[in-house]
């Protein structure tokens, strides 16, 4: 009898078994488990805490858009509850969490709402004291997204010190394009060409690159990338519109309007295209 009690005192839910599934990285159970707590303890500040980052986690590994959406969406919720009786230690590391939350909501929304809300909650962890290599890239797309240019290469230089990646090489590039900075911008596109095994990274590095040299005049150096990319991937529409540009500059636009055409056969609707046929009908 007193195993059987014992058992089943083990097996129902309780804040000690959501710290076990949670050790376990069993993040469905500690979900389930937590929306049973809360039936009885709506507003416990330590349920809310464990169903949100369960949550957030459930989402990010989610591989249907909806459900993603989903989880994502009693994430926030359950971190913008917890905040409001939470304890000054745990305060700006649920701050952190409802940052990375709402960044993740914003890369998944159809509409990009959310960058300033992840923006704002980060940089409240950081003056809460809250430590995290993670956030100054985070900070950095964000910035980005809200088309906040030097704040977003200030936070990802900052995001180097910490740790080097080619994608994130790339995003600080295509930072200081937009910031017409183009000498910078090209020593890491240089970086990146160089170095990388990631061909998905090494064409979109090859593409801005292209993208520069043609705004700088340097046909030959644009389409000596735009070729490269050609060489790998046929059906790579910026480079088929890169070239026409080229062709256009140099005058010969019935080259140019072939590689054009090229273009709309891989994406019919590419607006730079579309407005370069009109102007030459």
């Amino acid at each position: 009898i007193q195993k059987t009690i014992s058992k089943k005192i083990r097996s129902k839910p309780s804040i000690s078994m959501l710290s076990d599934k949670w050790k376990q990285y069993d993040y469905q159970a500690v979900y389930d488990t937590s929306s049973v707590l809360l039936e009885k303890k709506p507003f416990n500040n330590t349920i809310l805490v464990y169903r949100g980052y369960a949550a957030f986690y459930l989402a990010v590994s989610s591989t249907e858009s909806q459900q993603a959406q989903e989880y994502i969406e009693e994430a926030v919720h359950c971190l913008r509850l917890a905040l409001m009786n939470a304890k000054r230690k745990t305060l700006g590391q649920i701050q952190y969490m409802l940052g990375k939350a709402y960044f993740y909501k914003d890369s998944i929304s159809s509409y990009h709402y959310y960058a300033d809300l992840a923006a704002y909650h980060l940089n409240e962890a950081r003056l809460l004291g809250y430590k995290a290599d993670d956030i100054p890239e985070y900070l950095g797309l964000s910035y980005a997204q809200l088309g906040m240019t030097m704040e977003s290469i200030a936070a990802f230089s900052e995001a180097l010190l910490h740790r080097e990646s080619d994608a994130l090489l790339l995003s600080i590039a295509e930072q200081y394009e937009k910031a017409q900075q183009h000498s910078a911008a090209k020593q890491y596109l240089f970086q990146i060409i160089q170095r990388s095994t990631d061909d998905s990274l090494t064409t979109k590095s090859r593409g801005l690159l292209g993208k520069i040299l043609l705004n700088e005049q340097d046909y030959e150096g644009a389409q000596k990338e735009f070729d490269a990319i050609l060489q790998k991937n046929q059906n790579y529409a910026d480079a088929h519109y890169g070239l026409g540009l080229i062709y256009e500059a140099q005058g010969d636009l019935v080259k140019a309007r072939s590689e054009w055409r090229k273009t709309l056969r891989i994406q019919v609707n590419h607006a730079e295209v579309l407005e370069k046929i009109q102007q030459y009908k």
